[in-house]
């Protein structure tokens, strides 16, 4: 077999491994899940009258059913931004419970490892995405998407979700340990609240209004919410949204990469 063929074969099974630790560990999931559900029920119920007061979609609703097809885009990139808490955990746990140097005393492929967690993290955030989109329809939200805008969804959610993934491998490998690992990531679920997720950034302060229109979780809400919802999607938002992803993921991947190698040979 080719060198490729092994590599693929040995990043199967450490995806399998990934994937067994999830189920083994349901409480995470239904934690990393149950939150961004929370955010939907708390601001579509709580805040929803008063934030969607105004609001006109191009559907026609308008108050609290307005602010629920609002909200939805910013909930879906809380979803994400959790669910990569877990890799960040699980990533930690590798490192600093001494299974990582039993496999490398084993003739396996030397990224199959973070292979295994990137793709098995994938496969739990899409699962995630869609058990709270299913809640959102449940509530009343009815996307006007076509088939080919619900697939452009889905591709921007999931080459978010690989760029946010990377950057939550390279925090666990970067964590001297698990409890640092539980913690480092938590700023990204705090980004869709300082963006357009949950309130449109032109009611915010001019300076936190800058940085809201500027940081990355504002142009994927906004491209998200254009595709499902029907909302003008502006050809720079969809272009920074796609560079946005991009470029975490290359960077992310880069960084985690040589720390691997660092800690290999530390």
């Amino acid at each position: 077999m080719s060198t490729l063929t092994y590599a693929v074969e040995d990043s199967a099974t450490m995806l399998r491994r990934s994937l067994r630790r999830i189920v083994r560990y349901p409480s995470m999931t239904v934690l990393l899940v149950g939150m961004p559900i929370v955010f939907l029920l708390l601001f579509v119920y709580v805040f929803g009258g008063q934030l969607g007061a105004d609001m006109v979609t191009p559907s026609g609703n308008t108050g609290r059913a307005a602010y629920l097809d609002y909200v939805v885009p910013g909930v879906l990139l809380i979803t994400v931004a959790a669910a990569v808490q877990g890799t960040s955990i699980s990533v930690a746990m590798d490192m600093t419970s001494g299974i990582i140097a039993r496999f490398r005393t084993m003739a396996i492929s030397r990224s199959s490892v973070l292979t295994g967690h990137v793709i098995g993290s994938l496969l739990q955030t899409l699962a995630s995405l869609i058990v709270v989109l299913v809640v959102a329809i449940a509530l009343g939200f009815r996307p006007s998407a076509t088939p080919i805008e619900w697939l452009a969804a889905l591709g921007m959610l999931a080459l978010f979700s690989v760029a946010l993934i990377w950057l939550a491998v390279y925090l666990g490998l970067s964590a001297k340990s698990v409890e640092t690992a539980s913690n480092t990531p938590m700023f990204l679920t705090l980004l869709p609240f300082l963006g357009s997720g949950f309130v449109p950034t032109e009611s915010m302060p001019a300076g936190l209004r800058q940085f809201a229109e500027y940081q990355p979780f504002t142009p994927v809400a906004e491209t998200l919410r254009g595709l499902l919802s029907g909302t003008a999607i502006g050809t720079g938002t969809a272009v920074a949204a796609l560079a946005w992803s991009v470029g975490i993921a290359v960077v992310s991947y880069v960084a985690a990469m040589r720390t691997y190698d660092r800690r290999r040979v530390a």
